[in-house]
């Protein structure tokens, strides 16, 4: 469960940069992406990121991603952050 706003990443070159806020229960995920590619990997990227949610078991959550041309590993490991600090543990 999101806390917290959070985010992780830069947006420097082949880096994607991650936004979160919580939502109120039974909201669902809202995912925004822009991206330098995304008119040839927007889906891909959309799927990374809500791949990563599922897997996390995080919903009720807004997404903002700005890509800079990021590989699937990278796009990943940034969700996995931002999720870590929204989550408020620390």
């Amino acid at each position: 469960m999101i806390k917290t706003n959070a985010c992780a990443g830069t947006l420097e070159s082949s880096d994607i940069y991650v936004e979160i806020a919580p939502l109120p229960p039974g909201s669902g995920i809202e995912l925004a992406v822009t991206s330098v590619v995304y008119a040839q990997f927007g889906a891909e990227i959309e799927a990374v990121i809500l791949d990563t949610l599922k897997s996390l078991d995080v919903t009720d959550v807004k997404v903002t991603a700005s890509d800079r041309g990021a590989v699937d590993c990278t796009i990943r490991a940034r969700v996995e952050t931002a999720v870590e600090r929204g989550k408020g543990d620390e």
